[in-house]
């Protein structure tokens, strides 16, 4: 029984091309460098694609498509700002910053991209890696998301925040960040949205007792998931009550990952006075105002003048 193609090796086409090269190639972005993809390791020494590493780069891609619509308004020649700056928070590895680098602000030749991330070793890795690409408008900084706002390091106006798959409450910061900063757009893949499940699980059997309604989350499955739909529902308020237009999709299939929503803000300046008011009701509902009622800006100061 011969083998080859079925125990996974390269095989080649009757023109005598690599199969597994060509399928490769079919599944890269048009000059995505190679060299970039094996560094970050969703490419082997030998060029090759894991299931993982094809998740992963999966769902980088589908970020990128509707991070590059944005950067291209923004760095168009009838816009005012001409070199595009974007804060990645919660990093990692930095894979989304390193390859909207290298698919879009290579070819540019301005703008500048600032990693946010916690862990040290990381910020140093993606420091070492930018120096040897020569991907000169890169930083990386060892911070909090929170951290960041008052950072020196940063400049005080960021056109795009990205936070992909950042942890419970640092999605909620990376918004405060982009509102500090009056970000031009924001795209968000929230994770772990503990903090409001924990809220209903204490108060649960109150809230059996006053409404039929808590039956949605008496289950504790039931809970965690109701405390992250209700945590995302309240952050799309808050960016409507401070101005943005909000969309809300799948960031990838549900096949690929859990952690799916993707919330897309774009500044219109158009705050919505119905958003905020229905931002209060929520939180009444579930009695949630001492908890996060400052959080989601419902202060004498930012309350919204404009009705929507």
């Amino acid at each position: 029984m011969k083998r080859g193609a079925a125990a996974g090796k390269p095989g080649r086409s009757a023109a005598g091309v690599d199969v597994q090269d060509a399928a490769l190639q079919a599944e890269l972005r048009p000059g995505q460098s190679i060299e970039l993809l094996k560094e970050l390791h969703i490419l082997t020494r030998d060029g090759r694609l894991n299931q993982d590493s094809r998740r992963k780069l999966k769902q980088v891609y589908h970020l990128f498509q509707f991070i590059e619509p944005l950067l291209q308004e923004l760095s168009s020649p009838g816009e005012g700002a001409q070199s595009p700056t974007l804060a990645d928070h919660g990093a990692g590895k930095s894979y989304l910053g390193f390859i909207l680098y290298d698919l879009y602000f290579k070819a540019l030749g301005r703008g500048h991209i600032y990693g946010i991330e916690t862990r040290a070793e990381l910020v140093q890795r993606s420091r070492e890696l930018a120096e040897r690409l020569g991907f000169a408008r890169m930083s990386f900084l060892n911070l909090s998301v929170a951290e960041s706002a008052d950072a020196a390091e940063l400049p005080a106006r960021i056109d795009v925040v990205t936070a992909l798959h950042a942890c419970d409450t640092a999605t909620d910061d990376a918004i405060a960040f982009g509102l500090q900063k009056q970000a031009r757009a924001m795209v968000l893949v929230p994770c772990c949205q503990a903090e409001v499940a924990a809220c209903l699980r204490q108060g649960k059997a109150l809230q059996l007792a006053r409404t039929p309604l808590a039956e949605l989350w008496r289950h504790p499955l039931h809970t965690r998931e109701m405390g992250s739909q209700i945590t995302n529902v309240l952050r799309c308020l808050h960016l409507e009550a401070s101005g943005y237009q909000v969309t809300v999709t799948e960031l990838v299939g549900w096949e690929h990952s859990m952690k799916n929503e993707l919330i897309i803000a774009r500044y219109t300046g158009q705050k919505k006075r119905s958003a905020a008011e229905r931002l209060r009701a929520i939180l009444a509902e579930f009695g949630l105002q001492e908890a996060l009622g400052a959080r989601f800006g419902l202060t004498a100061a930012t309350e919204p003048a404009e009705a929507g």
